[in-house]
């Protein structure tokens, strides 16, 4: 068989293997409570600014 073939008794197997799930007592979700704040301490036009400068580099 060349590089590239269609086998399907692979594609088979692997059809089977995608399709069973593994269900564990770890699959339990955890809640997570509180905000999450991002400030990068530039405004809009500084990034604009940065940008532009980068642009002509």
């Amino acid at each position: 068989m060349s590089i590239g073939s269609y086998d399907e008794a692979e594609h088979e197997r692997r059809e089977r293997k995608n399709s069973s799930v593994d269900t564990t007592n770890d699959d339990t979700r955890t809640q997570y409570e509180g905000t999450v704040e991002y400030d990068s301490g530039e405004s809009a036009d500084d990034l604009l600014e940065t940008f532009q400068r980068i642009k002509k580099n």
